[in-house]
């Protein structure tokens, strides 16, 4: 059986894709921010990495439900 998901089923896809591995790495790697934009918000308290991590996670958890929602949405009956 062939998708026809909206275009907004794709993009939903992706973002969940994109923040899930946004969360792994931050879980994996906390001082990503500071090597990567060169700032230290937090002092190295690690108070915004798990404030991150818990962003990340919310956020791939609820794309994930909105492209299953558009994956699962009823589909028109095609006569021919």
């Amino acid at each position: 059986m062939k998708s026809r998901m909206r275009p907004r089923g794709w993009i939903e896809t992706f973002l969940a894709l994109v923040s899930g591995i946004a969360f792994v790495v931050t879980l994996a790697w906390p001082d990503w921010i500071e090597s990567v934009f060169g700032v230290d918000p937090d002092q190295h308290s690690g108070a915004l990495e798990w404030v991150i991590v818990a962003l990340l996670f919310c956020a791939a958890v609820g794309f994930s439900l909105l492209a299953r929602s558009e994956w699962r949405r009823p589909r028109p009956l095609r006569t021919e």
